[in-house]
């Protein structure tokens, strides 16, 4: 399975996929979003996959937003951001519901719609190096797309304190709050992976889907109620990245000076 900015590939039932923007943090743009998109639907309709890995190369899990892909978005109308929020709420969606268990190899740092991919997995293994955070509010916006798994992983009190603040957290932090499972020095990132995948080797593969499908409707999620809040989420993002604060944000980080709103 070939798709830009990706490296993907399947062995032993484990689909894995690598995102490949090393250079630029494995940060997304369209093409990535799509290709994401593409490869876990792909895999979660292929009967001879187990569980799907994903991960990054070079230092970072994902920087988030890329920013050429931003700074288009800062010149495009309210209705085509919608519809590039709608893409990426997509994405999202589609890894969180996919019926495969999937995991989250946290290779180094995520931010942003980074954190959003953790949070969408039903397992996450990161570095002890790694940093997070949710930092849209530096830029005027709001993490809107991300919010329903993020909130799924941290609960209420920890994103009520993190979608405002935008504040850097480490490895410990992550897992104390619940956005990973577990916290593990790089030379023993693969181990541990592999250590899960053992486990799941030996459970039934119909088993395994059920049980991911009972633990979201027992926290009543369903996919077609999900599509509504994507909905109204990409809205919400569209109006804030047009609107002056957001504009302003944007436009600082592009020039990389603080914005006028920051005291």
């Amino acid at each position: 399975m070939t798709h830009a900015h990706l490296a993907c590939h399947l062995a032993d039932g484990i689909a894995y996929i690598d995102m490949d923007r090393a250079d630029l943090h494995n940060a997304f743009d369209e093409v990535l979003i799509q290709g994401l998109t593409a490869a876990i639907a792909g895999y979660a309709n292929d009967a001879s996959v187990r569980a799907v890995v994903l991960t990054g190369r070079g230092p970072s899990f994902s920087a988030g937003a890329d920013m050429n892909w931003m700074r288009r978005m800062a010149s495009a109308s309210e209705d085509a951001n919608r519809a590039d929020a709608e893409a990426l709420a997509t994405l999202m969606r589609t890894l969180a519901y996919c019926p495969k268990t999937t995991i989250a190899r946290i290779n180094g740092s995520a931010f942003g719609g980074g954190v959003g991919l953790i949070a969408c997995c039903d397992i996450a293994v990161t570095v002890d190096s790694a940093k997070f955070a949710l930092t849209e509010t530096k830029l005027g916006l709001v993490p809107a797309v991300i919010s329903p798994y993020v909130m799924d992983a941290i609960g209420l009190r920890q994103a009520r304190r993190y979608f405002q603040t935008a504040e850097l957290f480490d490895a410990a932090r992550a897992q104390q709050i619940g956005l990973v499972h577990e916290v593990v020095s790089a030379d023993a990132l693969d181990e541990t992976v592999a250590r899960v995948l053992k486990a799941l080797s030996k459970t039934g593969p119909v088993a395994t889907g059920e049980a991911k499908a009972l633990a979201l409707r027992m926290a009543d999620r369903n996919e077609s109620a999900q599509r509504l809040i994507d909905a109204e989420n990409a809205r919400l993002i569209a109006r804030l990245r047009v609107s002056a604060e957001g504009q302003e944000g944007l436009s600082a980080f592009l020039d990389k000076r603080a914005p006028s709103f920051a005291l």
